[in-house]
């Protein structure tokens, strides 16, 4: 796997084979939450005291958002190219990606396991996802997904052997493959991203980072996910 993270950092999260989830960083707790939705009379608090839960509760319950955006995250995150055009979907956030215009495509691609390698059962708006039991087919899919983001790696190395420049080289990289971005979110904003693909219905691959994302903040907000779960999982 490519090594990319040599900073310190607060947790990380395997995902798949060569993807992670890290949190980098953290600004703000759920005191300043409360403190920011106090600001309206002028007070605050010193610390987070059965009343102040209850502020926070209320704020959930009534979807008051606006005190939520006081906490801020920072991840580093390694994820397939196809999972990340889902993830940047929520323009909520600030984002800087890896350029393979100026440095080379990550070597990794992404290569489910045959528990992951599904058929699509319905029509649009009632689709389900089954899983395929046949070997044969479940051999052939993965030697499918695998040779080819093999094959076309090797017609990247081979451009940049002609001299072709990254940035056109990098036209024949797969979605499978892998990229890097930093993700810069406010709490409230993180919320409603885990009530969409933390949930049955979100694609596998992507889930699978926001169950990451989730525990990571659960960890740092422990009360407030107490809240988020208990109100039906419904950003403020």
């Amino acid at each position: 796997m490519t090594e990319t993270q040599t900073l310190p950092y607060i947790g990380k999260r395997q995902i798949h084979e060569h993807g992670h989830v890290i949190l980098e960083k953290v600004m703000g707790d759920e005191l300043d939450i409360l403190n920011n939705a106090k600001v309206s009379f002028n007070t605050e608090n010193q610390e987070l005291d059965t009343h102040g839960k209850g502020v926070l509760r209320f704020l959930m319950e009534n979807r008051h958002g606006s005190p939520w955006e006081s906490v801020i995250f920072r991840f580093d995150i390694i994820l397939p190219i196809f999972v990340m055009r889902e993830h940047v979907r929520h323009r909520i956030a600030s984002i800087n990606e890896h350029s393979q215009r100026y440095s080379g495509a990550m070597e990794e691609f992404y290569v489910p396991r045959h528990a992951d390698i599904r058929q699509q059962v319905g029509k649009p708006g009632s689709y389900s996802f089954e899983p395929i039991t046949d070997p044969l087919i479940l051999t052939e899919a993965e030697y499918l997904i695998e040779n080819t983001q093999r094959e076309a790696f090797r017609a990247y190395h081979r451009l940049l052997e002609l001299g072709v420049a990254k940035e056109l080289s990098r036209v024949v990289i797969p979605v499978g493959a892998y990229t890097r971005i930093k993700w810069t979110v406010n709490f409230r904003s993180l919320l409603n991203y885990l009530s969409l693909r933390n949930h049955k219905d979100a694609q596998r691959e992507i889930a699978a980072y926001a169950i990451a994302i989730e525990e990571l903040v659960s960890e740092q907000l422990p009360y407030a996910m107490e809240l988020f779960n208990k109100y039906d999982r419904v950003a403020p």
